[in-house]
């Protein structure tokens, strides 16, 4: 998505350790505009796959899954990272580790609100490693609830993540794929 990818070069920003910051645009500040085109471009990629629910998990992907399910028009549901006193004890859990707080949690979702009769279409902020997604993916399988994809709107496409959820089957869009960036700030998307 060449709106995305010129947002990126312009106020992305490269820090060690492969830590691409858009926090000024995407995840703490959100530009609503750019969240609209990204809804927009992921209804089109999936609008024919029976989607009747957008899952993600909190709380960057909450926005961006909410923006997207107006084009759908179908409810969000998102995998929490604790289990408050307004959750009912029938959850499914899996464990998830952050690659960006470098911490594993157990992220939960009520049974209530997915079933076997669901067709899930799963949108999140980045791919990297691949454990959030593989961990949304388990939380979908638990309920027996069919996977359509996953819309992503970063992948970091040197790391393995996209790859490997990729090679279970499972279709992954991504909007902007990076190739490559290096310390200095310099970010290639892949062709």
């Amino acid at each position: 998505m060449q709106l995305l990818e010129e947002r990126i070069l312009k106020d992305g920003k490269v820090f060690p350790g492969n830590v691409l910051k858009v926090d000024s645009f995407l995840n703490h500040q959100v530009d609503v505009e750019l969240i609209n085109e990204i809804g927009k471009e992921f209804y089109r990629l999936f609008k024919d796959c029976g989607v009747n629910k957008i899952f993600t998990i909190e709380a960057s992907g909450i926005g961006i899954a909410c923006i997207t399910a107006q084009y759908f028009h179908v409810p969000v549901v998102f995998a929490k990272k604790t289990l408050g006193k307004n959750i009912a004890a029938d959850v499914y859990s899996t464990p998830i580790k952050s690659f960006t707080h470098g911490k594993t949690y157990d992220v939960i979702v009520s049974q209530e609100f997915l079933n076997k009769d669901d067709k899930i279409l799963i949108i999140d902020d980045f791919l990297a490693q691949g454990c959030a997604l593989n961990g949304l993916i388990e939380l979908i399988k638990s309920a027996g609830a069919e996977i359509v994809g996953a819309g992503i709107v970063i992948e970091k496409a040197f790391q393995q993540g996209g790859d490997l959820i990729r090679s279970e089957g499972i279709r992954v869009e991504s909007l902007a794929r990076i190739e490559s960036m290096t310390d200095d700030g310099k970010i290639t998307f892949c062709k």
